[in-house]
């Protein structure tokens, strides 16, 4: 059963709050998407929570060694004392688990990669760099010299701070620097990429959806059709609401349709009788900021392998709403959670559940095999092999789960992640 812990991203807090202004800013005079809204609230560069708290991943100075902790008691107390002597906000799984966890990954790419072709891989949102040095160190040290002397690791980092902290994590081998790169900028933005890359290669997205822009859509009962939820702000400037508009946009439209591609007329005949009898408003949140990566990442990476880990479900959201998110911040030295998005201007973190059914449909779809309105028969052949897994059984297929274990057998990577999946994509040579 999953709780909340120190070992868990972002669901614990564990630095000191400074006293900030923050404001209803992020809204112009123009009522905004929701995505709009929620990027603003995370990466607004003076409102935004990630801007205001660039320094707030943590960076172990040393690797924890969990087979001298006795068990689960020992590694919370051990642990307690880190996020105290650290002042952070939190810990990546990749940073509690250096350097095993980016080594399970790297064992994963080395295992269904063409070793023959150079190696290429990009990392989205890189953090402190540490998957990175893990991953280059693991192939340095396991693999054929020519793949690492051949191979390209670029990090595609939209925080210029993090990006700085990037090249000097990865710069701690020295060999490592003419294979490392960053590149500062939005990896959903097409302008950034150029020219699509016919070469095959492998993206990484550690901790990534969560904190992607979503969409929300609302219905007043089961059988009315969705419209597109805007924020807007009060006459008096100070509070914020929400305004209901017909379904208009592209980009919620299309992942409304990959939502209900499955639905069929006999669950619709249940649903507008049931709706008569017991009629009550929908809301759904709605993965956009995905589906826009997915798009651009299809487009000018064709050839890619995809791997990517996040939360599968957040515990206690009391945000209405499919896919809700849960919205938290920390006052006085405890966490707090809000009980509205519109609360977050800047001063709290806003983060999803990734569905991971969702992710694999959108995936097909940008890799142009599921189209929205072609032939979905079986007959068909899929660009794509996927694979979901729970993080201890990625772990135990790939990583080396004896190294952080405690003496009494506690395993923290394989115990306390309960909530969170690895998602797995490559392209297949059958594309009719």
């Amino acid at each position: 059963m999953f709780t909340r812990s120190p070992t868990t991203k972002k669901l614990s807090f564990f630095f000191h709050l400074h006293k900030s202004h923050f404001s209803t800013d992020i809204v112009g005079d123009k009522p905004v998407l929701v995505r709009d809204f929620i990027h603003s609230a995370l990466y607004d560069p003076k409102h935004g929570y990630f801007s205001q708290r660039s320094r707030s991943v943590g960076v172990l100075e040393r690797s924890i060694k969990f087979n001298q902790l006795e068990g689960r008691k020992a590694y919370m107390n051990h642990l307690d004392k880190i996020y105290k002597r650290s002042d952070i906000s939190w810990f990546t799984p990749v940073e509690l688990f250096k350097p095993w966890y980016a080594h399970g990954i790297a064992e994963a790419i080395m295992r269904t990669t063409q070793l023959s072709v150079p190696l290429h891989i990009y990392e989205i949102g890189g953090g402190s760099g540490i998957c990175a040095k893990g991953i280059l160190d693991y192939i340095m040290l396991n693999a054929p010299a020519r793949v690492y002397n051949n191979m390209t690791y670029t990090s595609v980092e939209i925080s210029p701070s993090l990006a700085e902290i990037q090249k000097e994590t990865v710069g701690e081998v020295r060999s490592h620097l003419s294979k490392f790169r960053v590149e500062c900028r939005d990896a959903a933005d097409r302008s950034g990429w150029g020219d699509a890359k016919q070469q095959p290669c492998w993206v990484i997205m550690l901790e990534v959806l969560d904190n992607l822009p979503h969409d929300l859509v609302y219905s007043e009962n089961q059988i009315f059709p969705w419209k597109e939820v805007w924020v807007e702000k009060q006459h008096d400037k100070e509070s914020l609401f929400e305004l209901y508009k017909p379904l208009e946009d592209p980009l919620i439209k299309r992942c409304v349709e990959i939502v209900e591609l499955d639905k069929n007329q006999s669950v619709s005949i249940a649903k507008s009788v049931w709706s008569k009898v017991f009629p009550k408003p929908r809301r759904c949140w709605l993965p956009t900021g995905c589906l826009k990566l997915l798009e651009v990442l299809h487009e000018v990476l064709p050839r890619m392998s995809l791997i990517a880990s996040d939360f599968s479900f957040l515990p206690d959201v009391s945000i209405p709403g499919e896919r809700a998110p849960l919205v938290s911040t920390k006052k006085d030295g405890r966490s707090e959670d809000y009980n509205s998005y519109l609360d977050a201007k800047g001063d709290a973190d806003i983060f999803f559940p990734t569905d991971f059914w969702l992710l694999e449909r959108m995936d097909h779809y940008c890799s142009g095999w599921m189209k929205l309105h072609g032939d979905n028969s079986t007959n068909q052949g899929k660009k794509r092999r996927t694979l979901v897994l729970d993080t201890s059984a990625f772990m135990e297929e790939f990583g080396l789960p004896t190294k952080t274990r405690t003496k009494d057998g506690y395993n923290p990577l394989l115990d306390d992640f309960k909530n969170t999946k690895f998602y797995l994509s490559v392209p297949t040579h059958n594309i009719k």
